[in-house]
């Protein structure tokens, strides 16, 4: 996790946003938050050092409509662990296929998109699996994920051994570790 963020808790202790140390800053100096986890470094001002938070939580409960989890590129692409369900190979350079293809109306759903890479793609092209001779790894699905935050961010946020405490914790990805 980068140094220089910080997540927010709500007055619960539910997630609520991972934002910048300065905008974290201003909520301990307004008052509006406590700091429950330090960072090892300081941080310096013109007014001098001061302890840079790693962990916020918000002193009053900020209220906010059940988030939903958006179909999005990059959360398709987490949800897959940004491994190709066609050949296995993992990395940040792959596209999105549609199993069933477009053309024979196959939606835009969490059901019928896969994180897959160019040369998997390429092969398959606008066939279904089945007529291009590839097997996928696992079904799609929608994840169960309740989205405090977004699911790339979640899935970041996860390799941090301090926040990991404040996270929910979602079977399908207990064991995921990004590089």
């Amino acid at each position: 996790m980068a140094s220089h963020e910080v997540l927010v808790l709500n007055a619960n202790y539910e997630p609520l946003n991972v934002t910048t140390i300065r905008r974290a800053m201003s909520l301990v100096l307004l008052g509006k938050a406590d700091v429950l986890h330090r960072r090892d470094r300081p941080v310096a001002t013109t007014r001098g050092l001061y302890e840079a938070p790693s962990i916020l939580r918000m002193k009053y409960q900020v209220r906010r409509p059940l988030p939903q989890l958006r179909l999005s590129r990059h959360s398709v692409l987490a949800r897959d662990h940004y491994t190709c369900q066609y050949c296995g190979v993992k990395g940040r350079d792959l596209t999105i296929d549609h199993v069933l293809p477009r053309w024979a109306g196959g939606p835009d759903t969490w059901d019928n998109l896969v994180a897959c890479c160019r040369k998997c793609n390429l092969k398959k092209g606008d066939k279904t699996p089945q007529q291009a001779g590839m097997r996928l790894a696992r079904t799609p699905r929608r994840p169960q994920f309740v989205p405090y935050l977004s699911l790339p961010l979640y899935l970041k946020a996860q390799n941090n051994d301090e926040w990991r405490f404040y996270l929910p914790q979602f079977r399908e990805f207990s064991t995921l570790t990004q590089n």
